[in-house]
């Protein structure tokens, strides 16, 4: 009896010195960067729960949820782009989170007024130039990229990727679809080339003569100021940015964002939870800024001095839903137009 009081005691003291790191998290992201895993690493070493990253596309990602139903194994959601977080939210997939360090240290306009997902970081989508032919005259806003002064000039990827229909969804939110399909039509009457490649290629075909004028956004540009290459270097300091629609009463530069959400199902919710909260602390929103080159979502994080340096804006306010609401018709407007 006495050797079996021992083993039940022995078996006791087991239970309790299990690990925190016993503990997991089913994490489904559509991001696919180094600095999220050091991000991933970070909280486990802090909090001992062991986060299982499950990656792929964020419509693949939704998609999959549901067809999980009730027995996924998801617990947090992360995806990049607005529409799509305002897409999961709409699928049912997943639940408001309500937690007070979120709500004090993201703006309301970074988080959904449900609370169905918030803002970890943010991207600001932008026009770019050549330094050494001086800032494009003329040039304030989005729309006055359909003027025909900049014939031949625009180098921009597909319109099928959800940077450019989010920003065509901004344009159709604010000028209605008319005045959409003809800055759309500009756009594509001004372009350089056929679209093609990712935002990189699009001001690396600067300098290379091939277009005056890149649609791109802010993160890429800044990855390359913070490079120690002689010829990125040489290609950060040549590179000018536009913030458009900055003046006063204009709606600012269209900005999207990298976002969270608790999934409806989620089995391990005290989990999901700590993550989620771990997000937006001082240490998580610090890896977001300088290990990726991405605005903060909480403003009194720093910046990469790259992305500094490209200067202030305004930002137009993220409304998810709304984007989401004009992406289809968006992107409709856009390929009618020929932008392929």
């Amino acid at each position: 009896m006495r050797a079996l009081r021992r083993l039940i005691a022995g078996f006791s003291l087991l239970a309790c010195a299990v690990p925190a790191a016993a503990q997991e998290l089913n994490l489904y992201s559509s991001r696919h960067y180094d600095s999220d895993r050091a991000l991933y690493d970070a909280f486990t070493r802090e909090t001992g729960i062991r986060v299982r990253l499950i990656e792929g596309d964020a419509d693949q990602l939704i998609e999959r949820i549901r067809n999980e139903g009730a027995n996924s194994p998801a617990d947090v959601f992360i995806t990049v782009d607005a529409a799509r977080l305002a897409r999961a939210a709409g699928a049912g997939v997943l639940q408001p989170f309500r937690s007070q360090s979120v709500e004090q240290r993201v703006p309301a306009g970074l988080r959904d007024a449900d609370g169905m997902w918030f803002a970890v970081s943010q991207r600001a989508r932008v026009v770019m130039y050549d330094k050494e032919k001086g800032a494009p005259q003329g040039l304030a806003r989005y729309e006055d990229l359909a003027d025909p002064k900049f014939r031949g000039q625009i180098c921009a990827r597909s319109a099928a990727h959800p940077y450019n229909v989010s920003l065509a969804a901004s344009i159709l939110a604010a000028d209605g679809p008319e005045k959409t399909e003809e800055w759309a039509r500009g756009v594509v009457a001004n372009m350089a080339r056929p679209p093609q490649g990712g935002d990189r290629d699009q001001f690396r075909a600067i300098p290379a003569g091939q277009c005056g004028l890149a649609i791109a956004n802010t993160y890429y540009l800044a990855g390359i100021g913070a490079s120690e290459r002689a010829e990125d270097k040489a290609l950060f300091a040549r590179i000018g940015v536009v913030f458009p629609n900055q003046a006063p009463g204009d709606r600012g530069a269209h900005v999207n964002i990298s976002g969270a959400g608790l999934v409806k199902t989620a089995p391990n919710r005290d989990a999901a939870a700590r993550f989620l909260e771990f997000l937006v602390t001082d240490k998580a929103q610090e890896m977001f800024a300088l290990g990726n080159m991405e605005y903060p979502a909480v403003a009194e994080a720093p910046l990469h001095p790259a992305l500094r340096s490209l200067g202030a804006f305004r930002g137009e306010p993220v409304e998810a839903s709304r984007t989401n609401a004009h992406a289809a018709q968006a992107l409709q407007i856009m390929q009618r137009a020929g932008w392929r």
